[in-house]
């Protein structure tokens, strides 16, 4: 059969990694060598053994190529060795743990007396225009979000603002967003923006790339995803004009792998360093935001930012098909929301899984599931013996359903 446009067969996807090809879309090399639109690795300090560090785009901030995402953690000292191991970068947003994210994440800096020394983005909610939101509303809202963000972070600015959630190139176009952003940076409050996108990453990226009205780019990117040709093509050209491009859900959306039975022979260790190396060794991407909870995981994520050569065993896991079906990630195509006879919102409701199951935030999966339009929710369901939804790569959708029934239903 033939490919789509964009994505290659499954069947030549798995042949690919099977020998060996793991670098599928980004060109990917040596990870010491210099790429268009990126910088050359490079330890950093005089000491031979420190990270490998690059650089985030055209705003020339300098970070180790694995950061923190800090949205399921709930221990301030992990925060604090994690700056002692090295790591410069935190990710946190203004809804993550309704609010405390930020709050943990600004106490332990203001404490360290470090804020010069960390680079700390966050994340707000757009207006929704879709929904009535004028230009008035839009700044109003997003200027409130952004003072309420720094209170809690105890700082003056953050270094990088992501609006939150956007989908469409439509958003990445919004003269009201940019006005508002454009204030918020005239302020000192921020001085870089970006998007943060999961859904239709490739049209996002693209219309980053064209308008250059963004500086950073936060996407899913995890090996499960390298038939992506058309979004992968697009982190190349964005990372070439200049955007600095974060990776996260880099090791397939969490630890608790769908499919547990299909990672029998390989250990977790095994599986997590092996998915960030395979993000990191594309030049375009300039730092990962890895999620984690445990002293163990921060120290398993941070060696990979010192050789992100390949072991023996990881090249093997990368050749084991039954693996990367195992890992069921969903990548937000939408494909599946065509195939389901209710028209029910399955891309949301498998995100909302996700946080429930993966990563065992149900505070975040109960907000991404209250976003969804009644009547495209559980509700869509409730009349379906089975489900008759179909996910276009390695999604048990109908189970995942099942299980969010028993959730929510």
């Amino acid at each position: 059969m033939k490919a789509e446009k964009g994505r290659i067969s499954r069947r030549d996807f798995l042949a690919a990694t099977a020998a060996g090809i793991v670098g599928a879309g980004l060109g990917a090399g040596p990870p010491g060598r210099a790429r268009a639109g990126a910088r050359a690795d490079k330890a950093t300090g005089e000491n031979a053994a420190a990270p490998i560090t690059r650089t985030l785009g055209r705003t020339g901030i300098e970070v180790p190529v694995v950061s923190m995402g800090v949205m399921n953690a709930n221990n301030p000292e992990l925060i604090a060795a994690s700056f002692d191991l090295g790591i410069r970068h935190f990710d946190t947003a203004a809804n993550y743990q309704g609010g405390r994210n930020e709050e943990m994440v600004g106490s332990v800096i203001a404490g360290r007396g470090i804020r010069e020394r960390v680079i700390v983005g966050t994340k707000i909610y757009r207006p929704d225009t879709r929904r009535g939101d004028g230009p008035a509303d839009t700044r109003r809202k997003m200027l409130a979000e952004v003072d309420e963000s720094l209170e809690r972070l105890q700082m003056e600015y953050v270094d990088i603002l992501y609006v939150h959630v956007v989908d469409s190139a439509e958003l990445v176009r919004s003269d009201a967003v940019h006005a508002a952003l454009e204030e918020i940076r005239a302020g000192g409050k921020a001085r870089f923006t970006g998007v943060a996108t999961h859904r239709n990453m490739a049209e996002v990226i693209g219309a980053v790339a064209e308008t250059g009205r963004f500086d950073v780019v936060l996407a899913a990117i995890n090996v499960t995803m390298a038939d992506d040709a058309e979004l992968l093509g697009a982190i190349e050209k964005a990372a070439a004009a200049g955007i600095g491009i974060i990776a996260m859900k880099t090791q397939a959306g969490g630890r608790r792998f769908p499919l547990p039975e299909a990672a029998a022979e390989y250990d977790s260790s095994t599986i997590n360093t092996t998915s960030l190396k395979w993000v990191l060794r594309h030049g375009a991407i300039a730092t990962a935001i890895p999620g984690y909870t445990t002293f163990e995981h921060m120290r398993e994520n941070f060696s990979v930012a010192y050789d992100l050569e390949y072991t023996e065993r990881e090249r093997r896991l990368l050749g084991d098909c039954d693996l990367k079906v195992g890992l069921g990630f969903c990548r937000q195509c939408g494909e599946c929301a065509g195939t389901c006879p209710r028209g029910a919102d399955i891309p949301s409701m498998m995100r909302a899984h996700m946080y429930a199951s993966q990563y065992a935030d149900f505070r975040q999966a109960r907000s991404v599931y209250d976003g969804i339009s009644r009547g495209r929710d559980l509700g869509a369901c409730s009349a379906c013996p089975s489900c008759a939804a179909v996910c276009a790569h390695a999604v048990d959708v109908a189970r995942r359903i099942d299980e969010l029934k028993l959730i929510y239903a």
